[in-house]
């Protein structure tokens, strides 16, 4: 059995992370296939938008296989870390945005996975938290980083040193994500049909503004928005602007090929 299954539907593509009898927990198993999936999806002209989520109805991801990591030395443990943080990071700045479905546990690594997704949709039923500090550990996929810029760095710090977790509402309230609570039921139909209006917009224009999220996150304002002009001027002399005017002045709903090298 896979413990990662791959759903393609159009423009969209789910992954679903499939070890519900151990709450989804990333072992490196999971971890390399979440790697060659996404990769795999930013390289497909024809994928404009991920959805990740896990199976059943308990977890997104209760964090990583603290099987894997009992025992091991600092050294092998260095590794392990490099590596899942490359992978998350490779998921982050990603060509296609990923839409993290959480329908349940999301702790540890798990959310540190969603930390790195480009937006969560979240069940009411979630449940987040960092909770390594009471293990003795700390959060080693990024935690550290991007949770205090996300929500803050006293926040991030209160619940990192309590390993407290938020709800749904909380995590709503807090920005961490831009939709409000949905049922269990809506979840996936939610987060599937952002994703399919994500991946009805200019493909070329949904790239440049990931890139300028990316670029623009930590650098001054003056060379965030050199590299906004930049791009914008590519998208204004683009083909793909051509056809979004057209449609608009039209009032027909614009047609956006896949180009071939869009990514």
């Amino acid at each position: 059995m896979s413990v990662l299954d791959i759903d393609y539907a159009g423009a969209v593509t789910t992954l679903t992370i499939n070890r519900p009898e151990a709450f989804n927990a990333l072992n490196t198993d999971v971890l390399h296939a979440l790697r060659d999936a996404v990769t795999a999806a930013a390289a497909d002209p024809a994928v404009r938008a991920v959805v990740l989520t896990g199976s059943g109805e308990k977890a997104f991801s209760a964090g990583a296989d603290l099987k894997e990591l009992a025992g091991m030395g600092p050294d092998r443990a260095r590794d392990v870390m490099s590596s899942g943080q490359q992978i998350f990071r490779a998921l982050e700045t990603a060509s296609v945005p990923v839409i993290a479905a959480v329908n349940g546990l999301a702790l540890g690594g798990g959310f540190e996975l969603i930390l790195a997704a480009t937006f969560p949709v979240l069940s009411t039923k979630a449940s987040l938290g960092l909770p390594e500090s009471g293990l003795g550990l700390i959060p080693g996929y990024g935690g550290t980083q991007r949770l205090p810029r996300a929500v803050g760095q006293r926040v991030a710090a209160h619940l990192m040193l309590t390993g407290s977790r938020l709800d749904a509402d909380r995590a709503y309230a807090l920005g961490l994500t831009p939709i409000p609570p949905v049922t269990p039921e809506a979840l996936l139909p939610t987060a599937r049909e952002i994703a399919e209006k994500i991946a009805a917009q200019g493909p070329h224009a949904v790239h440049a503004i990931l890139q300028a999220l990316e670029v623009g996150r930590d650098a001054p304002l003056d060379a965030g928005l050199a590299i906004e002009t930049g791009l914008a001027a590519l998208a204004v002399a683009g083909a793909e602007s051509t056809e979004g005017i057209s449609a608009f002045l039209e009032r027909r709903p614009a047609k956006f090929a896949n180009p071939e090298a869009h990514r």
